[in-house]
């Protein structure tokens, strides 16, 4: 099955194949057929499984199809609501890359920053609409939105805005909304509330659900760490020190958590680069150029600016925060051990974040090794589960991986590495 055998609109094709996009993922190839005929859709996929792309171009097709672009005042006939203002500028650009033949404007509106340009773009008038909960409701409330002529709404990453507390905040934004129109609503779970806002909001729709990964990548070893969320940067410092020619890839849960790690290793004298939405594509394009040619060892980077990385020989993935969703830990950690090499995964775990470790170890089916007591252990960072024994990662140290993160110095419980080495919160405004 390929783009055109779906039937899209020839401009929208000729921008996919520009962006080398002619085969549609699995939730694309079911999600777009169900799409172009009008229907409702309740779609049940993770975060890089291409459902942006799933909704975004029948969303593109029908509006190019539909409406008159010499209009003198554009509408907004698609709206889109996300919980994360990088999730927003992605999918915004999203829409400006399959959208550009099109002539189809679109805008993105977000929290955190003032709000005059972002009312400028909508007075001049827009066809298509993504926003944040918050800094949405705000303009709605003020009159600078209307969504009279409204035809398409997306309601995606559903179970990230209940965890979010923007389940009060999409509730009124659907009960302003006009009953006809077509309605997307997208989850990686589908929790009780959940469940109830989508009946709520979708009238005659069909359901598509994209299994996530169920199983770690076998070539991957794995291990944790457990320690206090202010021992974490001293901890990084000290792997890394170990193994200064590794290629590591560190993952943050917040851009304001990401740009603190790169100010922490530099600190150190260790050189590093975050990217994340708040980057320009410029300076994210220049640190993975760097990362993946090998002039950087050390990338910082949120799960949102990760998606796309492909880095041939990267030795060790670090999860300074464990993601809250446990696919996201798959998605992270296969990252490394691709084609024929071995790779590592090690994960700092703090006291708030067992409950995600669970989860993960739930999804995976198996405990992820706990690593060695550490010096920067205190009371808060003993394993609940302590009597589960301990393994280490076995690539790392093995012959041929001398130069791979971790080294003979991720030894297990019984085999504890006694060397001294040196010593060397994102609060954010309303989306």
């Amino acid at each position: 099955m390929t783009f055109k055998e779906l039937g899209i609109a020839e401009p929208i094709l000729k921008a996919l194949e520009a962006e080398g996009y002619t085969h549609p993922t699995p939730i694309q190839e079911q999600s777009i057929p169900i799409l172009l005929k009008g229907k409702d859709l309740l779609g049940v996929a993770q975060t890089g499984t291409g459902k942006t792309a799933a909704f975004g171009i029948p969303i593109l097709h029908h509006l190019y199809e539909g409406i008159s672009l010499s209009q003198s005042k554009r509408k907004v006939k698609a709206l889109v609501v996300t919980p994360t203002r990088e999730l927003a500028i992605q999918i915004g650009e999203s829409f400006t890359a399959y959208g550009k033949h099109t002539g189809l404007r679109n805008t993105v509106i977000f929290g955190g920053v003032k709000q005059g340009k972002q009312v400028s773009a909508l007075r001049g008038g827009v066809d298509i609409l993504i926003a944040t909960p918050g800094r949405l409701l705000d303009l709605m409330n003020q009159g600078f939105i209307s969504f009279r002529d409204l035809q398409h709404v997306v309601l995606d990453e559903a179970d990230q805005m209940l965890d979010m507390g923007f389940i009060h905040d999409i509730k009124k934004i659907i009960a302003k909304l006009p009953p006809k129109r077509q309605s997307l609503f997208f989850s990686a779970t589908m929790p009780k509330d959940i469940v109830e806002l989508s009946r709520k909001m979708l009238g005659d729709f069909e359901r598509v659900t994209i299994k996530p990964e169920q199983a770690t990548a076998e070539k991957v070893e794995q291990g944790v760490y457990f320690i206090s969320k202010g021992n974490k940067p001293k901890l990084l410092v000290h792997l890394l020190e170990q193994q200064p020619q590794a290629s590591v890839l560190v993952f943050s849960r917040t851009k304001h958590g990401a740009n603190k790690i790169v100010k922490k290793l530099a600190q150190a004298d260790i050189r590093s680069a975050a990217i994340h939405g708040n980057k320009s594509q410029t300076a994210r394009q220049k640190a993975l150029g760097d990362f993946k040619d090998g002039k950087l060892k050390v990338l910082v980077a949120t799960d949102i600016a990760a998606r796309g990385i492909d880095v041939e020989d990267l030795s060790l993935v670090v999860n300074y925060d464990l993601p809250n969703v446990s696919e996201t830990y798959v998605h992270r950690i296969g990252r490394t051990g691709r084609a024929s090499a071995s790779g590592t995964a090690l994960s700092f775990c703090d006291k708030e974040e067992r409950a995600y470790l669970r989860d993960i170890e739930k999804l995976i089916k198996q405990a992820v090794p706990r690593m060695p007591e550490h010096q920067f252990m205190d009371e808060d960072t003993k394993d609940d589960d302590d009597e589960r024994p301990a393994r280490s990662p076995r690539g790392p140290g093995k012959s041929g991986n001398k130069n791979r993160a971790g080294g003979n110095n991720f030894r297990g419980k019984n085999n504890r590495n006694t060397s001294k080495p040196k010593k060397r919160n994102d609060s954010s405004s309303r989306n």
